[in-house]
């Protein structure tokens, strides 16, 4: 009994003690993260070198009942709304100012336009003479889901979601595929006026041409086709309590359809000397450095140039506004009665990667399903391209786990 009580208050002190310098300290992840800053930062001061070692993961696909993640906050769209709203209400009788949101071009991205569209030309050239090519490098699809492969011979990792597979243990069967299987261009409804008629309606939708929503972003910021026509405004137009009104006259508008369309020149050589004279390597070099081009100009468009995916599926339109279609057939559907639920569009949905495992030796063992966490991933275009002799572009090298050794198939159960 005397030592009952002394020995209780020595036991909560020390508890006390301890759970204060648990609070002080911080996780183990945490602390770790900042160890490595401190490493990195001390390995760049010592080398002198200020640019920093870039990083990139693939981002891990999202479950198919759960919505996009959205771009910009959901705070911030928010106050630009009441901002637009504070704007109507204040003068509702206004003349646009900015482009393109006033019916014409934004002059410094014209370029920028021309530049994408002949990025893709020149890859779509060279990606036929890689994959159908004499010396092509053949590229493999999963008959049940879209997985992809480029190689001889498809890889035995189980990752296979399609239908059955369950019963054949989530293996993949794979079949001959093409230029589609590489890069990925969706589809999407042409506007010949994006300010007057920003949308299609559900009954328009056979009577509107369709087309890659890369060509339609290009076509909408500058580059004219005669296959597409588009209306080209010399005056802003007004917005009148939230809509728009053109009082531009009937003859500006006819003088404007019937104007003579340029044509868009490609970069490459014309001549069929010079295409014969170019090797394999030099033809998958130009050929990635189109792909990262048109990636690259197609950013800088879609700052000005509003481009909309649904949150649900891969449906993309180029426009002020998505499209009315109700074709949409993902999670909750019936409740938004077959319409997209349209959000904010990222390149990937513009310009999709198809990414696929890394195969660092044509000649070596198939990847192994037990070794997956040792393999990288890279966007099919740039795999085919680096087999082909390519150099592996400075973004994709962490990405592709160039720095990582995977083991031998019998020295797997010795690694920690």
């Amino acid at each position: 009994m005397l030592l009952e009580k002394p020995l209780m208050q020595y036991i909560f002190c020390r508890t006390k003690k301890i759970q204060i310098q648990v609070k002080c300290l911080a996780p183990f992840s945490s602390r770790r993260r900042i160890f490595h800053r401190e490493e990195t930062k001390d390995l760049q001061e010592d080398d002198g070198q200020d640019e920093e070692i870039p990083y990139v993961d693939i981002p891990r696909p999202g479950r198919k009942w759960e919505r996009k993640p959205y771009p910009t906050p959901m705070k911030i769209l928010i106050q630009r709304a009441k901002e637009e709203k504070q704007i109507r209400q204040e003068n509702p009788c206004r003349v646009l100012v900015h482009a393109p949101e006033n019916g014409l071009l934004v002059s410094h991205l014209i370029e920028v336009a021309h530049q994408v569209y002949t990025a893709r030309e020149t890859l779509l050239r060279g990606l036929a003479k890689l994959v159908d090519g004499d010396t092509a490098i053949p590229v493999k699809r999963c008959k049940f889901c879209s997985e992809v492969h480029i190689g001889h011979i498809g890889h035995e990792i189980r990752t296979c979601e399609g239908p059955r597979c369950g019963s054949r243990n989530s293996t993949h069967v794979w079949r001959i595929g093409g230029i589609r299987d590489v890069v990925g261009f969706p589809y999407c409804y042409h506007l010949l006026d994006r300010v007057g008629k920003p949308r299609v309606g559900h009954k328009e939708r056979f009577g509107v041409q369709r087309l890659p929503a890369v060509v339609e972003l290009c076509i909408q910021a500058g580059v004219d086709l005669k296959r597409y026509p588009t209306k080209r405004r010399t005056r802003p137009v007004y917005s009148i309590e939230g809509r728009i009104v053109d009082f531009e006259s009937e003859a500006e508008e006819n003088m404007t359809a019937e104007r003579t369309f340029d044509p868009v020149h490609s970069s490459l050589p014309v001549s069929s000397n010079d295409e014969k004279e170019v090797t394999v390597s030099e033809l998958s070099s130009r050929t990635l450095q189109s792909w990262l081009d048109m990636r690259a100009g197609a950013m800088k468009l879609m700052e000005n140039y509003s481009v909309w995916t649904c949150g649900y599926c891969p449906a993309v339109q180029v426009g002020p506004k998505g499209h009315k279609v109700r074709l949409c057939k993902a999670t909750k559907h019936q409740f938004r009665d077959g319409l997209h639920a349209w959000q904010e569009a990222t390149i990937d949905d513009l310009i999709k990667p198809n990414y696929v495992w890394h195969v660092r030796d044509v000649t070596s063992p198939l990847l192994d399903n037990d070794l997956k966490r040792y393999y990288g991933k890279a966007p099919a275009i740039v795999e085919l391209c680096v087999q082909a002799g390519a150099q592996v572009p400075k973004q994709y090298i962490s990405m592709m786990r160039l720095d990582v050794v995977p083991p031998d198939r019998d020295e797997y159960d010795m690694v920690a």
